[in-house]
């Protein structure tokens, strides 16, 4: 509960910080926005879409109530509610998060108690290089070898943009997605991998490891029911710094490979200085930063339950 309540006081902090950054712009915000040949009339009724009238706690408190109320205001550029216009963007980039989260953590784990039963092995040593390879590589760079490899020059498997028609899910056309999520899969996985592998290798060499090991427990069960629960502490933090990594990088991949989701959304509204959108996106992406923090920490209080203890 006192981490809920600090999450709250964070986004509303955040939340002023976006609306202050957002509405101080060089000369009048409005101005800005429209440019030098506005009239006098569309600038008054622009001050009032961003709640620029008086000063600026009165202007902030009037935004953060039509928040608080539902209304997200609309884009300047479409005309089109924020809310609407997003909501179907977040959907996008929720089902590149989930399905990239789901794979790189199987990926990951099973690579990394792989590893750990061979270390010292062919196996140990050559997934570590590979490991360490892919983690020089930016998200970029891994999307553009892998539209080269799999969608122009090498092999034409796969498209090589991911753009959904207005209205289509991303599930109703899923070859779209492989791309896109084998990248974010790619790009985090060598994180969790190296963490994973190291935690395997400490509770391995743990006493109550080698204990069920002396008392002729199968090997199997020795890794997943003894070993693996008490090494996923650590590893359960690197899977939340993963999505938060994610939920950062989409805001390249999504413009790599052309796909409507939240980050295309952010950088399009910077360019048109759509201030509506860029609010609604950054205390959408804020939100989800403070959640994902909370939701690791609690996870790792059930994983370790000494952590609950008073000390």
């Amino acid at each position: 509960m006192r981490r809920l309540g600090a999450g709250v006081l964070t986004l509303l902090a955040v939340s002023f910080v976006v609306f202050f950054a957002t509405s101080v712009l060089p000369g009048n915000a409005a101005y800005a926005i429209l440019g030098r040949n506005a009239t006098p009339g569309n600038v008054h009724a622009l001050q009032r879409t961003l709640h620029l009238g008086g000063g600026v706690i009165a202007n902030y408190w009037g935004w953060l109530r039509s928040l608080l109320e539902g209304h997200f205001g609309r884009s300047l550029v479409n005309g089109q509610g924020v809310g609407a216009y997003v909501g179907q963007r977040i959907v996008n980039s929720a089902v590149l998060l989930v399905l990239a989260g789901l794979i790189s953590t199987g990926v990951a784990i099973a690579l990394g108690v792989t590893a750990a039963l061979r270390r010292d092995r062919a196996f140990d040593h050559a997934a570590s290089v590979v490991a360490l390879v892919v983690t020089a590589l930016p998200e970029f760079v891994i999307a553009v070898l892998l539209v080269f490899l799999f969608a122009t020059s090498v092999f034409h498997l796969l498209p090589g943009v991911s753009d959904l028609a207005p209205g289509t899910r991303p599930w109703d056309k899923p070859e779209l997605l492989v791309l896109p999520v084998l990248t974010l899969v790619l790009v985090v996985v060598p994180y969790l991998f190296r963490m994973v592998r190291g935690s395997m290798i400490e509770a391995l060499e743990s006493d109550y490891v080698q204990w069920a090991t002396l008392k002729g427990l199968p090997v199997s069960r020795v890794t997943l029911i003894h070993a693996l629960p008490n090494a996923l502490a650590p590893s359960i933090q690197v899977i939340g710094l993963n999505c938060l990594y994610m939920a950062g990088g989409i805001v390249i991949l999504e413009n790599v490979f052309d796909y409507p989701g939240l980050g295309q959304a952010l950088v399009n509204a910077v360019t048109a200085r759509d201030v509506p959108v860029i609010q609604f996106v950054v205390l959408v992406l804020a939100a989800f930063y403070i959640l994902v923090n909370i939701t690791t920490d609690v996870l790792v209080l059930m994983v370790t339950p000494r952590r609950r203890l008073p000390r």
